[in-house]
Formats: structure tokens, C-alpha cells, sequence
């Protein structure tokens, strides 16, 4: 799995490259080509909800109540 600093280094760069309108790209000895623009919309959100996964905490394992009687 890929860290947190290559996720977001991964969605810069394919940013980047739909911005200029490339649609292949090369990462790694490995060639992506993309059909559409469509396609590149889909890749980058799929990358931005692997980001928003690393990022989040996680679920919640202690709740914690602090309560008065009023008085």
C-alpha cells in the first residue's frame, strides 16, 4: 500500500497531466493510457478517497460521559 506522501504525490501529478491534456503516463516502468477525460476525473477521486482514508483516525473506541447530578 502506498504511504500518504505517494498518494498525494500521485494525484499532483495526474492533476497536473489532465490539466495539460496528456493521457498516457509512465509511473514505474508501468504505462497507464487514458481514454477519456472522464476516466482521469474517476482515477483522481479515487485517489482523493484513498488520501481522505489515510488521513482519517479511524473509528471510535472510547466515549467518554461526564455528568452532574444538577445540584
Amino acid at each position: 500500500m502506498a504511504t500518504l506522501s505517494d498518494l498525494i504525490t500521485q494525484r499532483e501529478e495526474l492533476r497536473y497531466l489532465r490539466a495539460q491534456g496528456t493521457r498516457s503516463v509512465e509511473v514505474e516502468g508501468r504505462r497507464v493510457e487514458y481514454r477519456s477525460d472522464a476516466e482521469m476525473a474517476a482515477a483522481l477521486a479515487a485517489l482523493d478517497r484513498e488520501i481522505a482514508a489515510a488521513q482519517s483516525p479511524g473509528p471510535v473506541t472510547q466515549i467518554r460521559f461526564l455528568t452532574t447530578r444538577g445540584v
